[in-house]
């Protein structure tokens, strides 16, 4: 990757890792135009400051947008999702992956043979 190309990914994660700025999209990937108050209850726990900020922020970049029926994503924004969605596969596989990796594998216990009948005297 090219220095340009590397400083592109870093400004495109220093945004997406930004508190709640995931959730914000993701709360978003329908399509529907969500208000305020909306979005807020869409994404849980994340108080009006902090998601005003993370809309400033995503509005900014030109990811969300809003209209007369509330905030949305713009074209760049469905398709930074839609190139996101990638990751929701690989996420679900990497998670399966991860608990057989940390679930023990069961292992037949040893049974002991039966002792030996004493002999009998001839």
């Amino acid at each position: 990757m090219s220095t340009k190309e590397n400083a592109a990914v870093s400004q495109l994660l220093a945004l997406l890792e930004a508190r709640y700025a995931l959730r914000v999209l993701w709360a978003l990937r329908d399509g529907h135009a969500q208000t305020f108050r909306l979005l807020q209850d869409s994404v849980g726990n994340i108080t009006p400051n902090t998601l005003n900020t993370r809309i400033k922020e995503l509005r900014e970049a030109g990811i969300v947008s809003h209209g007369s029926e509330g905030y949305c994503l713009t074209p760049s924004g469905q398709d930074l999702l839609k190139r996101l969605s990638d990751l929701q596969a690989f996420a679900v596989k990497w998670q399966l992956n991860q608990v057989r990796k940390n679930t023990p594998v069961p292992v037949k216990p040893v049974v002991p043979p039966p002792p030996e009948a004493p002999l009998a005297p001839r």
